[in-house]
């Protein structure tokens, strides 16, 4: 398969998921959180593990397109299922906790995929085969083991006491009217409230972040490769490196965010810390580039999770689900655009420099555009019940 090939099945399954991210979401407010990822989950899985089975760049096409499918609504509704779960002053945390996951996923399933792809010609099959088959089902097992465990709402959680129960639902309520009585009491037009200004600055600046963010994760084992004379899992292993050091600036990040209150002065900082580090990768060695790419993991990484504090924060709390996936699913066309203009590129100049300097402009304009956004602090988005009740929370901790 060619490079541009690559792209285009890397990228294709995020079309699917622009198209089927809010009907996905909508029906997950329908049938709750808990059937609704459990569901994705177990379908991407399936569709994950049928990946094995295709034998030319066109049938990779179509299970690439299906997983879009499969996935749409994911991200989108857990990040609305923070909002009826957590205070804005956890909401940084929380989701940076959150997709550690998928940087931890990448640290662990790097060297796996080198291991697996190493097992070619056992039973017959490519190693790349095995690879996909295992990772498949692993998701699949996986998705029914988190069915027994997933509460839909604060009420259905058994594991609270009936004290916390009303408190945690009073400051989150309170933050709700907050917002809602800023925007009046006249009831709100979700569509319409999806057309507002803000929302397409949300959507360019997270398909940014993507666009960024899914060049490096699709075309760091090429470049990892570059060095020459690797074995898959000396690559699979060097590839997790950056990711390591993404996963702490995710938690450190999350934690910072929360405590200062003010997202947008941190979320800028990382998103040129980002472009710094793509930019340094163009003019190092393989090996130094390593190294730069490390900084841009660090710094496009977290921006995803602080950024997603801001529109939690601005939407009203009527429009929050279709409004959080509308900026997911065209944010993510960004996971199209990069790998296929990545692909592009490397197959026409032989090289991925073009596309690592490309990407820091990127980050530096999405940077410049984030001082556009209004609100992105917690004074903007919760009242005095927030506040009062992160300075209890505080002073609980404090105590214990």
């Amino acid at each position: 398969m060619s490079a541009a090939a690559f792209g285009v099945g890397a990228g294709i399954s995020f079309i699917a998921y622009a198209i089927f991210e809010v009907p996905s979401n909508i029906l997950m407010e329908r049938f709750g959180a808990r059937n609704w990822l459990t569901r994705i989950m177990i379908s991407w899985g399936i569709v994950a593990t049928a990946r094995a089975f295709v034998n030319s760049a066109e049938m990779f096409y179509v299970p690439r397109f299906l997983l879009g499918v499969a996935e749409a609504g994911f991200f989108p509704a857990v990040i609305y299922y923070f909002s009826r779960w957590l205070p804005d002053f956890h909401r940084g945390r929380a989701t940076s906790i959150f997709l550690m996951g998928s940087g931890t996923a990448t640290v662990i399933v790097g060297p796996i995929s080198g291991a697996l792809m190493e097992m070619h010609g056992l039973l017959g099959h490519a190693g790349w085969q095995w690879r996909f088959f295992i990772e498949g089902i692993f998701s699949v097992v996986l998705g029914f083991v988190v069915y027994h465990f997933l509460d839909d709402s604060v009420e259905s959680a058994a594991w609270l006491t009936d004290e916390e129960k009303r408190g945690l639902g009073a400051t989150i309520d309170a933050e709700k009217a907050t917002r809602e009585s800023r925007r009046g009491t006249a009831k709100v037009s979700r569509w319409k409230l999806l057309a507002d200004p803000q929302m397409m600055l949300f959507l360019w600046i997270y398909f940014a972040i993507n666009v960024a963010l899914y060049a490096v994760t699709f075309w760091l084992p090429s470049i990892v490769d570059d060095m020459g004379n690797l074995s898959e899992f000396q690559v699979g292993l060097l590839t997790s490196v950056p990711w390591l050091f993404a996963i702490g600036a995710v938690w450190v990040c999350g934690r910072i965010s929360d405590r200062m209150g003010k997202r947008r002065p941190l979320l800028i900082t990382l998103l040129l810390i980002g472009s710094v580090g793509t930019l340094l990768a163009v003019y190092v060695s393989p090996w130094l580039g390593l190294g730069a790419l490390c900084i841009a993991a660090v710094g496009f990484k977290p921006a995803s999770p602080i950024f997603w504090t801001i529109p939690q924060s601005y939407l009203d709390a009527r429009a929050a689900a279709p409004g959080i996936a509308l900026i997911n699913s065209i944010g993510n066309l960004g996971g199209f655009v990069a790998p296929t203009a990545f692909g592009i590129l490397e197959t026409t100049t032989g090289s991925t420099k073009g596309g690592l300097a490309s990407l820091t402009v990127v980050g530096i304009l999405a940077a410049l555009s984030v001082l556009l956004v209004r609100g992105g602090g917690r004074n903007d988005s919760s009242g005095g019940g927030a506040t009062e009740a992160r300075a209890a929370a505080d002073t609980k901790a404090a105590t214990v």
